[in-house]
């Protein structure tokens, strides 16, 4: 009897250990299967995160239905009308250009009699063609000749002899033929269009001369270090002033790290300036690790609202640093889930278009208020918004989902960076995304597809510095080229307390450092496009023969 009740215990406890691997098994299954998908449509379909489920509205339940009563097709009419097509905006906007000349092609006096009946003909319009000249990179050589004077009577009848050299400018490095226009040129290369050193190599040939990646590099990491810093520095110092800013993180391979392999991934951290302020400044900082103590470091005399994503590192900053977390990130965990779903099972009132429909709801709202003042923005939110985001944690709280799939992943996701996402409502400047500092990495991750990876500490340094600036004086409507050029004129001959007027926000800054869609510049453009206007209006014109 012993026998048989131990062997009908084991195989009963036999029974429960396999369904519960069964179970187990079927839950990996699940979850591969929505990776699966996930990738299909991360390699295949659309990059567009809008989603089109089928009346979202429908899915908020009584809250939102209450407060979007307004919104039912009972409170509107259909109104039809025919209007003149828009015409479409050009990409290439020529009215920022300058428009270097005006030739007039008119018939001479002697052929100005009417085909049909002999008379004089008079101007009746003009036709204005506008094409575009393209006026590429050429190189030149700059001789400075810097006299040097000497006494003779001193050389006659003194054992040491003056030597005087005429004052000139110092250049931006001693004993190279350098200038501030070609470290200019190989920056702006590398660092605004993603043109890495060696493919500039080639480049420089058609040119007609040689200059080689290694002193290429050579001449960015002298000049970042010996020059720009100090305007890094000084961004630095205004960036910690402000009350709002952004962080992120992404990764960078160094080759050659102290005590560490080339495989290593190291990380270059970026902050910037939010958009309560029309000084924007963006810093991008290289660190070994992506921990939490490297913002902590640079974030040390900061105090104010910090828009992040999820990343733990940023959760160890202290109290007087607010955390406001990214609502894009959080709809992208959304979105997926969306995604890994079957298509056959998407009935348009799934778990996923549910979650979703609340998010819409909420960035539907965002941009009504997109416009508004900072405080209004802050009350509009409390009396609107908050509801609904309520309701959605709520709402999220009480699902079960399994934790291993991109449902559960969302889920878990919401209730972790709940505190977070809820800072919004602290103040009317904050953001609903992270969005800003995502697009101010662009080009750092667009170029380190092209280059691939720093070579050496030194580098990786360089590398920061030089996007901080250029990307700086991108947001503040400069050109790039010619705002390096300048910074390479002026600093190798400046003092420290002239450093505040070379920041991208100076008064003094030449014109030439102004890029066309600088506000000072389209003013004085549109003068000139309405002087040009006139002269072509007029009959003042010098006649070309036609």
């Amino acid at each position: 009897m012993e026998s048989q009740e131990y062997t009908a215990s084991y195989w009963k406890e036999k029974y429960e250990a396999s369904e519960t691997r069964r179970l187990e098994l079927e839950a990996l299954v699940i979850y591969y299967q929505e990776q699966f998908r996930l990738y299909k449509h991360r390699q295949y379909g659309p990059s567009s995160e809008k989603h089109h489920a089928a009346d979202q509205l429908c899915l908020f339940g009584e809250l939102v239905n209450e407060q979007t009563v307004a919104d039912t097709e009972e409170n509107f009419e259909v109104i039809t009308y025919k209007r003149k097509k828009k015409s479409r905006k050009r990409a290439d906007n020529l009215s920022r250009l300058p428009v270097e000349s005006v030739n007039v092609y008119a018939l001479p006096e002697d052929a100005l009699g009417c085909p049909q009946c002999g008379e004089k003909m008079h101007k009746m319009s003009v036709i204005v063609h506008k094409t575009v000249k393209i006026i590429p990179a050429k190189a030149v050589v700059v001789e400075d000749r810097q006299v040097v004077y000497s006494c003779r009577p001193c050389a006659e009848n003194e054992v040491i002899i003056p030597i005087v050299n005429a004052p000139m400018p110092e250049p931006v490095i001693k004993g190279s033929f350098a200038s501030p226009s070609s470290v200019a040129y190989v920056m702006t290369q590398k660092y605004v269009y993603g043109l890495p050193l060696y493919r500039q190599e080639q480049m420089f040939t058609f040119l007609g001369f040689g200059l080689s990646r290694q002193t290429m590099t050579n001449w960015v990491i002298r000049c970042s270090h010996d020059w720009l810093i100090h305007i890094y520095n000084r961004l630095k110092v205004f960036l910690i002033l402000r009350e709002v800013l952004h962080a992120d993180e992404s990764p960078l391979q160094v080759l050659h790290e102290p005590v560490r392999s080339p495989h290593t991934l190291s990380y270059m951290w970026l902050y910037r300036t939010s958009g309560d302020t029309d000084k924007p400044i963006v810093i991008f900082e290289y660190k070994q690790t992506r921990a939490g103590e490297n913002a902590k470091a640079f974030l040390k005399n900061f105090s104010g609202f910090l828009h992040a994503d999820g990343h733990h590192g940023y959760h160890v900053l202290p109290g007087n640093i607010i955390i406001s977390g990214c609502w894009v990130h959080l709809r992208r965990m959304w979105e997926d889930a969306y995604k890994a779903v079957p298509e056959e099972l998407r009935s348009g009132n799934t778990i996923t278009e549910q979650g979703l429909a609340y998010i819409d709801k909420f960035f539907k709202l965002e941009k009504e208020f997109a416009d508004l003042p900072a405080d209004e923005r802050f009350i509009s939110r409390l009396k609107e918004s908050k509801p609904i985001t309520d309701a959605f944690f709520e709402w999220v709280s009480g699902l079960n989902v399994l934790p291993k799939c991109a449902l559960g992943a969302a889920t878990t996701y919401t209730l972790n960076q709940r505190p977070y996402l809820e800072n919004i409502y602290l103040d009317g400047r904050l953001e609903a995304s992270n969005n800003r500092a995502e697009r101010s990495f662009k080009p750092y991750v667009i170029g380190r597809k092209n280059w691939l990876f720093s070579d050496t500490v030194k580098g990786a340094e360089a590398n920061a510095i030089c996007y901080s600036i250029l990307e700086t004086a991108k947001e503040n409507h400069l050109s790039p080229f010619d705002y390096l050029e300048y910074l390479f004129t002026k600093l190798p001959n400046c003092v420290m307390s002239d450093i505040d007027s070379l920041l991208p926000w100076s008064d003094t800054l030449p014109e030439s450092c102004l890029a066309p869609d600088h506000p000072v510049k389209l003013a004085r453009l549109e003068a000139a496009r309405r002087t040009a206007d006139a002269i072509v209006s007029s009959d003042s014109y010098v006649r070309v023969t036609a």
